[in-house]
């Protein structure tokens, strides 16, 4: 059970990226519009989808480091006792 949360980390952090790659795609083709009103939503949707990405994927990746620092730290505790 205790690996199911590792797991869903790593899915969450995939589903991120996939994302981040989707936002990027996106805003590569909003330069190929030729409506500017058109073109400005897509390229602020876009960069919004981009940083909410990123984001998540920061804050995922974080939240995995802090956890695995506190798992590996009561173990060197106890190894010098």
């Amino acid at each position: 059970m205790k690996y199911l949360w590792w797991i869903a980390q790593i899915v969450c952090i995939l589903i991120s990226l996939f994302f981040l790659v989707f936002g990027v795609d996106l805003i590569r083709g909003a330069y190929g519009l030729n409506d500017p009103f058109s073109f400005i939503m897509t390229f602020f949707g876009a960069s919004f989808i981009i940083l909410i990405s990123l984001t998540l994927v920061l804050v995922f990746t974080i939240k995995m480091i802090r956890v695995y620092r506190r798992l590996k730290t009561p173990q060197t505790q106890e190894d010098r006792s």
